[in-house]
């Protein structure tokens, strides 16, 4: 939760500024998106390069679970498809852009605002917020009407990291190593997602 709450204060700040025109023109008009995304790319890497227990965790793992990353792409999927109809202003690629970034807003935002404009960019930052912080608040509610595995799809790409104590703590210390594989394959493919259906 204060993670979210730091990033929608730079957000806002950031917004704040660009408003009010309170940083020079020169400033103003410099790419900072694409150099902020190499950094986050390098970070992401480094991440997954610095854990020496990766392949070990994973071998551990059970194998019918092997498969939950996909699941919740295909759940993730099927329900940006739904909200879609209901969307008459906006495209059906548009929202699945929006949804391919399971939860990684930093990253994906940055590739939408590349893509597709600020707009789209600030809506798949707020859209993906909002699914961390309802995964942070309603972990437990999950846990007790939907199984164990239900916080860690709601999560996507926050479960290595920002909703990992939740999850271990309403889950269990034994879904600690699924937590942390679904997490990573779900950061990897955020990219995939997001620049294929930016692209369309």
């Amino acid at each position: 939760m204060k993670g979210s709450l730091i990033i929608l204060s730079f957000f806002a700040t950031g917004l704040l500024l660009g408003i009010f025109r309170w940083l020079p023109a020169e400033i103003l008009h410099l790419n900072f998106s694409f150099y902020v995304l190499c950094a986050l790319m390098f970070a992401v890497g480094i991440s997954i390069g610095n854990d020496p227990n990766s392949l070990r965790q994973f071998r551990s793992l059970n194998p019918r679970f092997i498969f939950l990353p996909l699941m919740t792409v295909a759940g993730t999927f099927l329900g940006v498809v739904a909200v879609s109809f209901f969307l008459k202003n906006r495209s059906m690629t548009d929202c699945l852009s929006v949804g391919a970034g399971f939860g990684y807003y930093s990253l994906s935002s940055i590739l939408i605002t590349q893509y597709k404009g600020v707009e789209l960019g600030t809506i798949a930052l707020l859209s993906n917020i909002f699914r961390e912080v309802i995964t942070l608040l309603l972990a437990p509610w999950m846990v007790k009407y939907f199984g164990k595995l239900s916080p860690i799809s709601a999560g996507g790409a926050t479960t290595m990291d920002t909703t990992f104590p939740v999850i271990v703590r309403n889950s269990g210390k034994d879904y600690s190593i699924l937590s942390i594989y679904h997490g990573l394959v779900m950061d990897l493919s955020v990219p995939f997602f997001v620049t294929f259906f930016c692209s369309l």
